[in-house]
């Protein structure tokens, strides 16, 4: 009688309440197909709908003040920029002396203006694949073998030292100019800047220190950049230039003749630095001209999806359109403006909007179709230039430093008359001069403004807490999924999902069962690991290939591509041969392995959202669908159903456009033309990503 109630008592004590944050949990594993599919389209619509989202520019900073003062560039001022223009394009020199003279002329007018004058002397640099060079801090490079004493890039520098200023901040004003093939728009460039450079020296306001370098780009624009501020910013005890004047006495009796002609006691043969920079600024002219009216174009992107801060675009944006009259451009995908399904999908988004401002006249929830697939085009843009992590323009290699900064190329609408040059030459340098007036009046560096954004054109952004939203929904049914296919996966027998038979099982099954089962999981950690493994491989086999001399761009992708294949089959052998997996089921092993691949593909795209989102997000378009729908094709073809068949060819297709070398060609394709595509180009592509340390050939490689 006792033990029946002392019974009746133990049934009658209470079970412990399920938290609710765990029954949540437990109904989104158990509904996890379901979750996905709300998700992940979701996510799709939350993607295309970012440039209605997208919110007006505006300047966060208030000490910027844009446009509050007039502008000082005179007429004066742009006649000494055309007499330096037509000195630059009339001097008739020999090829070999014009590099020499050009940078003469140029130095020759900086000290007349009374600036500080001095040149850098630099060889040119290989960028070469080194594993231990992604996320470091920028090196000196690996300087050329075979190079001549012929082979020096000079780059002339002038420093106007501010009146009102201590000398720790400085502003950079860079123009690309081709001392061996220039044309009429790097010599309109220099004149821009020479005029702008002339009024600074007259200012009494200005509190910032002005450097003016004229970049050699006879070996390209980035890197004569590159190596100024290399040096700039990580100062050298040995001195390479007496080391090259040992190598090369001939180039530096040269070089100290025409400098001897440069008279003025404010020429240094040393090293000249500034201040802190507080930004820069790389001024191009294109050769190429405008049917319709004068443009500006901005390139802002840097390595890694680094981009400047918002405000440095929104003044620059402000002063062209409506101080100066230009039309500023950002790129776009072109061969997108012509899309039908985007125009149809702008209406949707555009009838929406009118029906919800009849209900309510203060939602603002619509844009016109054709701003929609402009908004579009852009996006894709800005996210594909993000994702490259390649620099658009020069100025990537000061955000290296932590400094903001745009690249401006002008696009003008001249013919070769005297008045269309001057018109450029002054709207050209009013911009620059406002610009550089705005960054002079403030008292830190930028930070008001966002520095994670996406535009939609060059008056709209979407800043990181709205974008974030389309990746989250995303990648959120992953880990969802993930516990799913493992608790299915760890069940044991035929049990049922109640929660009865489950505690029934559970108590009839062998302890040493339940434990073996418990880390069966191991295996397919090991498999999935292996494959990790070799896209490391694979990752860094362009390192060895390149020590191989005179080897051809086509014979490094086969050669590639063979170690690479070689590489797998030696690893399955070793580490991953199907004897370990002979005693387990197939159709619950391949839900472990499943389960492990797609929980190392949600900790991948977390960590590639920190370093560089537009890679994880173009990512997470690719792989979440495929890593949902993934199921061994033994088993599909086997059911045979029409359901089967149907994921058959989902997989297949998804695997297609998610294979590296098939998204290049596809995308290639797609912007250039399918005609032109070549297997090289992809080994191409590859070597440019790893050459500029891009953050998207690891992930391409290791996911």
């Amino acid at each position: 009688m006792a033990e029946t109630k002392e019974k009746s008592e133990t049934d009658e004590k209470p079970k412990p309440r399920v938290r609710p944050i765990v029954r949540l949990g437990i109904f989104l594993i158990s509904h996890s197909f379901l979750v996905s599919v709300v998700c992940c389209s979701a996510g799709v619509l939350a993607l295309f709908l970012l440039p209605v989202l997208a919110k007006n520019t505006y300047i966060s900073e208030n000490a910027l003040m844009p446009g509050s003062a007039s502008p000082m560039l005179s007429n004066q001022h742009i006649s000494n920029g055309n007499r330096l223009v037509k000195d630059l394009t009339g001097s008739k020199l020999k090829s070999s002396e014009t590099g020499i003279e050009s940078q003469r002329i140029i130095a020759q007018y900086m000290l007349d203006l009374g600036a500080e004058v001095s040149f850098h002397k630099f060889h040119p640099q290989l960028n070469q694949f080194h594993p231990l060079h992604f996320f470091s801090t920028p090196d000196s490079g690996i300087m050329q073998e075979n190079y001549s004493c012929s082979s020096y890039g000079i780059n002339t520098v002038g420093i106007i030292r501010a009146p009102r200023s201590d000398g720790k901040e400085a502003i950079i004003l860079v123009t690309p100019y081709n001392t061996l093939k220039s044309g009429l728009g790097e010599a309109l460039s220099v004149g821009i800047a020479y005029s702008v450079f002339s009024l600074l020296t007259q200012v009494t306001w200005l509190a910032k220190d002005i450097i003016w370098l004229v970049a050699d780009s006879r070996y390209g624009e980035y890197e004569a950049v590159a190596v100024w501020l290399r040096d700039y910013q990580t100062p050298k005890f040995s001195s390479l230039s007496t080391i090259n004047a040992e190598m090369c006495p001939d180039i530096n009796n040269l070089y100290e003749l025409n400098v001897n002609s440069i008279a003025g006691s404010k020429f240094s043969n040393s090293f000249r630095r500034a201040g802190t920079m507080a930004a820069a600024l790389v001024l191009k002219v294109r050769d190429q001209s405008e049917q319709f009216e004068d443009t500006i174009s901005i390139y802002a992107e840097a390595s890694n999806g680094q981009m400047p801060n918002l405000d440095l675009i929104n003044v620059v944006n402000y002063l062209a359109v409506h101080r100066q009259g230009l039309r500023v451009k950002v790129e776009k995908l072109w061969s997108l403006l012509n899309s039908s399904w985007l125009r149809n999908l702008g209406e949707i988004f555009e009838s929406l909007g009118k029906v919800a401002k009849s209900l309510n006249p203060e939602w603002k929830f619509g844009i016109p179709a054709t701003e929609y697939v402009e908004g579009i085009a852009t996006l894709a843009s800005s996210l594909y230039y993000q994702a490259l992590g390649v620099p658009t323009g020069p100025h990537g290699a000061f955000r290296d430093y932590q400094v903001d900064a745009v690249t401006l190329e002008i696009l003008p609408r001249f013919s070769s008359d005297k008045v269309r040059r001057n018109d450029i030459l002054l709207r050209g340098g009013r911009l620059i001069e406002g610009v550089i007036r705005s960054v002079n009046n403030l008292l830190e560096k930028f930070h008001q403004s966002f520095f994670l954004y996406l535009l939609t054109s060059p008056s709209k952004f979407v800043s990181v807490g709205v974008y974030m939203i389309a990746f989250a929904l995303l990648i959120v049914p992953l880990p969802m999924v993930a516990a799913s296919l493992y608790v299915d996966a760890s069940s044991l027998g035929n049990c049922s999902k109640s929660d009865n038979s489950t505690t029934s099982a559970i108590t009839n099954t062998d302890e040493r069962g339940i434990t073996v089962r418990s880390w069966r999981w191991l295996n397919s950690a090991k498999l999935v690991f292996v494959v990790h493994l070799w896209g490391a491989i694979v990752s860094l086999l362009p390192y060895f290939i390149c020590q191989i001399p005179d080897c051809s761009p086509t014979t490094s992708f086969m050669i590639w591509v063979l170690l690479s294949m070689l590489s797998l089959l030696a690893l399955y052998s070793v580490l991953a041969s199907p004897l370990s997996y002979a005693e387990a089921s197939q159709e619950k092993e391949w839900a472990f392995v499943k389960s492990v691949t797609i929980s190392s593909v949600f900790i991948g795209l977390g960590l590639m959202s920190v370093i560089n989102f537009a890679t994880a997000e173009i990512g997470a378009l690719l792989m979440v669908p495929m890593c949902l729908l993934a199921r061994p094709l033994k088993l599909d073809i086997r059911a045979g159903t029409l359901r089967s068949f149907s994921r058959i060819i989902c997989n297949l297709v998804l695997g297609l456009i998610a294979f590296p070398p098939a998204a290049f060609f596809l995308l290639k394709g797609m912007l250039d033309d399918f005609g032109s595509l070549n297997a090289v180009d992809f080994w191409m592509w590859v070597e440019s990503l790893w050459a500029w340390n891009s953050a998207t050939y690891l992930f391409i490689g290791l996911q």
